[in-house]
């Protein structure tokens, strides 16, 4: 699927097992959402937690006209930026920088876990904070930093769309009882850290996890679970188990 605005923005939303990677059994399973974000009059162009397929997301951007010059990762799980997972090896950022030379763009708090998952090095990495702005040519994506599902998660804003990886999908949050997760940052990133996001910006999740690929911030706060607790004790006896 993809967003565009005539000759600037630049903006694909891409399924893992489907768009991507369609013969990995593990991608199919499980269901990753990869983006690219761009400036379609430079040319220049981002990818969002490039896992399972590094070389067929370089060959759709070069189909579209498109040059990688960096990477923006959500946070450090094998399933969005590559590793080992479940006794299974995933491809991607390492397997990425192989191909073309660009800046893994990390948030400060998981530049650690990012190595130790992918095994990058300090070198290959941008570290943030929340606030920092990466821009593509004209296009400039604001990073939040947003910890709960891990203590470096963050998500991205950019021209109404906000690219939430584990943080928030349209059905549910992402987990918080992993090595690094925290219940209370969770409830804090949701309610207050994004609180900034306006009703009019689109969802845009990490995985396939509803029956729609994206949605208005209006509607997932209206609809969406996670969103009924009104304070931390009510949040934390709803999720804090």
């Amino acid at each position: 699927m993809s967003q565009t605005e005539p000759n600037t923005f630049y903006f694909r939303q891409l399924l893992s097992g489907q768009d991507l990677a369609q013969d990995n059994a593990i991608a199919q399973q499980m269901v990753n959402f990869v983006y690219l974000i761009g400036d379609r009059q430079t040319g220049e162009a981002v990818v969002v937690d490039p896992a399972y397929d590094p070389a067929g997301i370089l060959d759709l951007l070069e189909a579209d006209g498109m040059r990688l010059v960096g990477v923006l990762a959500t946070h450090y799980h094998p399933d969005h930026v590559g590793g080992d997972f479940g006794g299974f090896s995933v491809q991607g950022v390492s397997e990425l920088l192989e191909l073309a030379s660009v800046p893994i763009h990390v948030q400060a708090d998981e530049a650690n876990y990012v190595t130790k998952t992918t095994g990058i090095t300090a070198a290959d990495m941008v570290l943030h904070h929340s606030g920092d702005v990466v821009s593509v040519g004209s296009v400039e994506v604001e990073m939040i930093h947003t910890p709960g599902h891990t203590p470096g998660s963050q998500c991205f804003l950019t021209r109404g769309c906000l690219v939430a990886g584990d943080t928030l999908f349209l059905e549910g949050c992402g987990r918080t009882d992993l090595p690094g997760s925290d219940p209370k940052e969770m409830y804090l990133s949701l309610t207050q850290r994004l609180a900034r996001v306006p009703d009019s910006a689109t969802l845009f999740p990490g995985h396939f996890y509803s029956s729609q690929p994206s949605a208005p911030m209006a509607e997932t706060r209206r609809s969406n679970f996670v969103f009924m607790p009104r304070s931390v004790d009510q949040w934390m006896a709803m999720f804090g188990a």
